[in-house]
């Protein structure tokens, strides 16, 4: 029998539905909304740059469009979602916390085997820590006297942060609240629910909820995107399971942009939640670089042509587009990029640099979409003005 051919335009559409972005932003203001962000998504990652808004602080808000920087806090606070590791610092939904359990030994193990480079602090400012912490409450970096602490490389940390991320990363800590992002640990029986944290799982089962998960989120995927998707997971680890599981998944060929098809597999109601897409939309949307949309470079290159790559690290004489470059979605197609700023002392959404895709006109419609959706942006990084979009380049 031959598989489903799943036709570009379908598989950019499944895509864009999966990420919650086929349909305009939830207009309610709760946490509620919020947390159903995150758990759609799966994780939220973070990111401390503000050009303009937070990382997280975009990703919640491009889907609940009423959100604002201290709903993040909030999402924590209330204990409906915790922060770990997946390929980088995420809130993950609370449910998730006895299924990630296997996460948490492979990252305290990465971690025990040097951080940054750098020699691992004795068990004794370990047990120090943990005693403060149980006596005083829930502790920050900057709460720990680091006075006298070799710090001679720029990349180096201090021994008692190093010893807070491990024991954070291992499940001993958790994050109990931010405060301008700094990251505050508590003990985790104080943090995370007690159902949760007595609730055991063996690892067969932790492996098949995660594949399922990502497998959920992503539509259709390869193996490779499936065990990329949590970062928890082994190449071999994600074969067996596929193997284990084949009666219960549909394979698919998944047309490219270019028109190649590869082999990927899909859940087994892959028809009809095809045949239950939303129509795409014609809203342009300022799409965040860390966004799950995106953040799988060489998915979006296949399924989009659309060639992304942050130059955050680029020196800037060797950049193509700008520091915080952000893709522009229009329906189901990138149309262009933007490097935005906020300039808050002006009260101004500043807009150095404006690209569009090849074959995309630089039309008055156009522009009239990019700056209705740049007038709610600026909303969101608590800025009045917009600047004057710039001419359009190649």
């Amino acid at each position: 029998m031959s598989p489903l051919v799943i036709d570009n335009a379908t598989a950019r559409r499944l895509w864009i539905e999966r990420n919650g972005l086929a349909t305009s932003p939830d207009a309610t203001r709760s946490l509620d909304a919020a947390e159903r962000v995150v758990v759609d998504l799966g994780m939220v990652q973070l990111d401390p740059i503000r050009t303009v808004a937070r990382a997280h602080e975009h990703i919640l808000w491009s889907r609940c469009g009423r959100a604002r920087p201290p709903t993040f806090e909030r999402l924590i606070e209330t204990r409906r979602v915790f922060e770990h590791f997946s390929h980088d610092a995420v809130i993950l939904p609370m449910a998730l916390w006895p299924y990630w359990q296997r996460q948490r030994l492979r990252r305290a193990g990465t971690h025990e085997r040097g951080a940054w480079g750098q020699a691992m602090p004795p068990a004794s400012v370990k047990r120090q820590l943990l005693r403060r912490i149980e006596r005083d409450g829930p502790l920050c970096s900057r709460d720990v006297n680091a006075r006298g602490e070799d710090r001679t490389a720029a990349w180096s940390k201090p021994p008692h942060k190093i010893a807070l991320d491990g024991l954070w990363l291992d499940g001993t800590l958790a994050v109990s609240h931010r405060r301008g992002f700094l990251k505050h640990y508590d003990l985790a029986e104080r943090v995370i629910p007690t159902e949760l944290l007595e609730t055991r799982i063996d690892d067969p089962a932790q492996i098949d909820h995660l594949c399922r998960a990502a497998l959920t989120r992503l539509g259709v995927a390869t193996p490779r995107e499936l065990q990329r998707f949590w970062a928890a997971m082994t190449m071999p680890e994600v074969r067996d399971w596929i193997e284990a599981c084949r009666a219960e998944l549909i394979e698919v060929r998944l047309e490219m942009a270019d028109g190649r098809g590869i082999p990927a597999l899909a859940p087994h109601d892959i028809e009809a939640r095809l045949s239950a897409l939303p129509e795409p939309g014609t809203r342009l949307r300022v799409i965040n670089p860390f966004d799950p949309l995106v953040r799988d470079r060489d998915r979006l290159a296949r399924l989009f042509a659309f060639d992304f790559r942050i130059e955050i690290y680029v020196p800037p004489a060797r950049r193509r587009y700008g520091y915080y470059v952000y893709p522009l979605l229009e329906g189901t197609r990138f149309v262009g990029r933007a490097e935005l700023r906020a300039d808050r002392a002006t009260g101004r959404l500043d807009i150095p640099g404006l690209w569009w895709e090849p074959g995309v006109r630089d039309s008055s419609g156009r522009r009239t979409r990019l700056s209705a959706e740049l007038a709610r942006f600026a909303r969101l990084a608590g800025v009045a003005d917009v600047a004057p979009l710039p001419p359009g380049e190649r």
